[in-house]
């Protein structure tokens, strides 16, 4: 069945859902975890959430963030805001729960929600699900309306869904994905969405042959590698043929130069006009300048970091700026047709796969024990799909398993992650053994 407004999917009604708390509802504040917006209530509904409504899900309320998505600052605390504080990891309340979907994903984690929405620029959605041992899927950008939703980047931000299995995952985006006359982005997605969870094959991996992103691997921990190795073999034994990705796209390293110059510039861009949009009595905050003013201006908001990143996103000069226009083209063209598209093609392949990340690291920045490993760039900066699904544990802490494939492959990618999650059924809840 295709979800429209006003053809419910059944599959879905009655269930409890949480939003992220940079997607607006008629009914509460939308805050992006920031003090700025504490009173931003302008009181409309962006399209994904008027589409789950129609589907009469029940929408309980607002789940905490990493303030501003993660953006202020390259030293932010994942899953602290000014408004909700730190939430936690539920298997170890002293390491992250990654971000910038933090609450998104402990909320179904913890069983609090069944269903959540997230937001992704970069690892927003995956981190977050793999570290708290959900499922967790980013789409193809343009796939789902980004109306009214705090941004970072028209370029890589999408919502998508972060759930216990591969199956609501699916269901959820049947749900919210979707045309929208106010994202131009999303021109393509009536045309190119379809019912995702009919679209499941438990029998999917079966002579499909799929690419392993060797070039990753070093930099995970030596307890999900070989979590990650047991995933490739129950993989073998459910008929898929593995082959080594062992280099990497020609311009790797020049990847995240790029990516951080579009980010910054179409930041000022795109956060310039969401602030415009808002009730001028509710948000005073017009501009990204007078956001930087109010926390400077408010100790509650740099008691723990900075807002460097936010300056340097103010110092950009739009989106004519040769260097922003170098950067998206050279950044597009890496990650897609050069890096995801060409990986695919060259080993003839159907999907890619790597280790989300390892197990989360502490909350405490004094000490060793950091981020290691993560496979999100290359489909965030191309703007393909990208699903995380449980693999098993590192140190007690869950571990995902990444598969993404071209623009619009977003039902493959979700069918073959639900083979694998049917074949390991790897997924144990917080205090589950």
């Amino acid at each position: 069945m295709t979800s429209t407004p006003d053809a419910p999917l059944t599959e879905i009604s009655g269930r409890r859902l949480v939003l992220k708390d940079n997607i607006e509802t008629a009914d509460l504040p939308t805050t992006a975890g920031s003090l700025a917006l504490a009173d931003n209530a302008p009181g409309r509904d962006a399209p994904i959430v008027a589409r789950l409504r129609a589907a009469r899900v029940i929408i309980l309320g607002k789940a905490n963030l990493s303030e501003w998505a993660n953006i202020r600052s390259s030293n932010s605390i994942s899953g602290w805001s000014a408004v909700g504080g730190q939430t936690r990891n539920p298997y170890d309340p002293e390491r992250t729960p990654c971000g910038s979907s933090s609450g998104s994903a402990v909320a179904v984690a913890t069983g609090l929600a069944e269903l959540a929405i997230g937001t992704e620029t970069d690892g927003s959605i995956t981190c977050p699900a793999s570290v708290n041992g959900v499922v967790g899927f980013k789409p193809t950008v343009g796939l789902v309306s980004r109306t009214h939703i705090v941004p970072i980047s028209h370029s890589q931000d999408t919502a998508g869904p972060i759930t216990t299995t591969v199956e609501d995952a699916a269901r959820v985006l049947t749900v919210i994905a979707g045309s929208d006359p106010l994202d131009a982005a999303t021109a393509e997605a009536d045309a190119r969405k379809v019912d995702y969870a009919a679209a499941l094959d438990a029998d999917s991996l079966r002579g499909a042959r799929i690419g392993v992103l060797r070039f990753l691997l070093p930099s995970y921990s030596p307890e999900t590698h070989e979590v990650f190795e047991r995933s490739l073999e129950a993989m073998r034994e459910a008929g898929a043929v593995l082959v080594d990705v062992n280099e990497p796209p020609a311009d790797w390293r020049n990847l995240g130069t790029w990516e951080l110059q579009v980010l910054m510039t179409e930041l000022k861009v795109d956060l310039n006009a969401y602030l415009a949009s808002t009730d001028p009595e509710q948000v005073r905050t017009r501009t990204l300048a007078d956001v930087i003013a109010f926390n400077t201006a408010e100790p509650r908001e740099t008691e723990l970091f900075g807002q460097e990143l936010f300056l340097r996103a103010e110092a950009t000069t739009g989106l004519e700026d040769p260097v922003y226009v170098h950067a998206r083209a050279s950044s597009l063209r890496a990650a897609g047709p050069e890096g995801i598209d060409r990986m695919m093609a060259d080993n003839g392949v159907i999907a890619l796969i790597a280790p989300t990340t390892s197990r989360a690291w502490t909350n405490d920045r004094d000490d060793e024990d950091n981020m290691q490993g993560s496979a999100s760039r290359l489909a965030a900066v191309a703007g393909y799909p990208h699903l995380t699904v449980p693999m098993g544990f590192d140190r007690g802490m869950p571990v995902g398993l990444s598969l993404m494939a071209g623009k619009w492959e977003d039902a493959k990618v979700l069918s073959l992650g639900y083979a694998f999650e049917q074949r390991t059924r790897a997924r144990r809840a917080p205090g589950e053994r």
